[in-house]
């Protein structure tokens, strides 16, 4: 099975209708995403960096 890039906008537009409706766009707000954790510098992430300054 192969599939085919659509060649114009016309064609692209009628593959889209083919999704089911679960898959398209709808009115509703999607969910917030989680908060991030907060980011620490740890010992292995100065190790990365250690002599970076000789380079730059």
């Amino acid at each position: 099975m192969t599939t085919l890039d659509a060649d114009t906008l016309d064609d692209l537009i009628d593959d889209c209708t083919a999704l089911p409706a679960e898959l398209r766009p709808t009115d509703q707000p999607r969910p917030a995403p989680p908060a991030a954790e907060p980011w620490q510098v740890t010992d292995a992430c100065v190790a990365q960096v250690v002599g970076m300054d000789t380079y730059v």
